[in-house]
């Protein structure tokens, strides 16, 4: 069985001591290929030196937590990136971008100004979007409802029914992670298990978002509980979830999940042929 992770930030301070050994114990868990987003433009340069040393997938893009850190010409950055770099086959969407309604204190105007102008660039670029969404699917369909053509995957997704069927119609899949593996995420669960079948792509958000038997409350760390980090190499048990809740066998739910990453990222095709 061979696995696709969407979703990994391997850039992050979290792996400096051993990125080479969490992408080689990726690979022996069956998880040959992760996609890395960026967040912010000076991310841009690592992203995509890491996925050519280490033979991955990554995207562009300005994170909505880090638009209030971004300098004003970063859009620009990322315009000027997309164009340098539209034959690299490793470069495979614009992301991570969108809206989140869920931290305070966030400028929500600034958001939306970023967030539009990159489904710009994307559609310019003629590329796929990985989307951040948390408490926020409706503002983000509105404005995927001023562009046309442009699909991509939707990061950790946990909104309701009708939103999830928004974002299926104009072509998207939504990724599922380690979220999904606690029983109390009801509605996660929920979607996993009753969205269609060429809609559920896999993602640990590595190093973020650990599955259950990798989280320790704030009250346990403070207590001294250590905790193993999320890493891509977890994707297989997560996916153990998945298969689960919607009747499948390991191998169905990696081959279902690795050709709708493909669908929703068509540059992956050759990387993970």
């Amino acid at each position: 069985m061979s696995w696709i992770d969407t979703h990994v930030h391997l850039d992050a301070p979290e792996f400096d001591a051993d990125r080479p050994q969490v992408v080689a114990r990726a690979r022996a868990a069956g998880v040959p290929l992760l996609v890395l987003p960026a967040i912010l433009a000076k991310h841009f340069d690592t992203v995509r030196q890491l996925a050519h040393e280490h033979g991955l997938a990554y995207a562009l893009g300005i994170h909505p937590l880090y638009v209030g850190q971004a300098a004003d010409d970063e859009l620009d950055q990322l315009a000027e990136q997309l164009r340098r770099h539209a034959g690299d086959p490793r470069l495979v969407a614009v992301g991570e971008i969108g809206l989140d309604l869920f931290v305070p204190g966030l400028d929500l105007a600034r958001q939306e100004h970023f967030y539009a102008a990159q489904l710009k660039l994307a559609r310019e670029a003629g590329l796929p979007v990985i989307v951040h969404v948390r408490r926020s699917a409706d503002l983000l369909l509105k404005h995927l409802r001023r562009i046309e053509g442009l699909g991509g995957i939707v990061h950790a997704f946990n909104g309701s029914d009708a939103q999830a069927g928004h974002f299926i119609d104009r072509g998207f899949r939504l990724g599922f992670g380690g979220a999904m593996t606690y029983e109390r995420a009801r509605q996660i669960r929920h979607l996993a298990a009753s969205v269609p079948a060429h809609v559920p792509v896999l993602e640990t958000d590595a190093p973020d978002i650990p599955p259950h038997w990798i989280y320790r409350t704030a009250e346990a760390r403070a207590q001294g509980e250590t905790t193993g980090r999320n890493e891509p190499a977890e994707l297989p048990r997560i996916a153990q979830t998945l298969a689960g809740l919607r009747g499948w066998t390991l191998e169905e739910t990696a081959r279902r999940t690795a050709d709708n990453a493909r669908a929703a990222l068509p540059r992956l095709a050759a990387l993970a042929a």
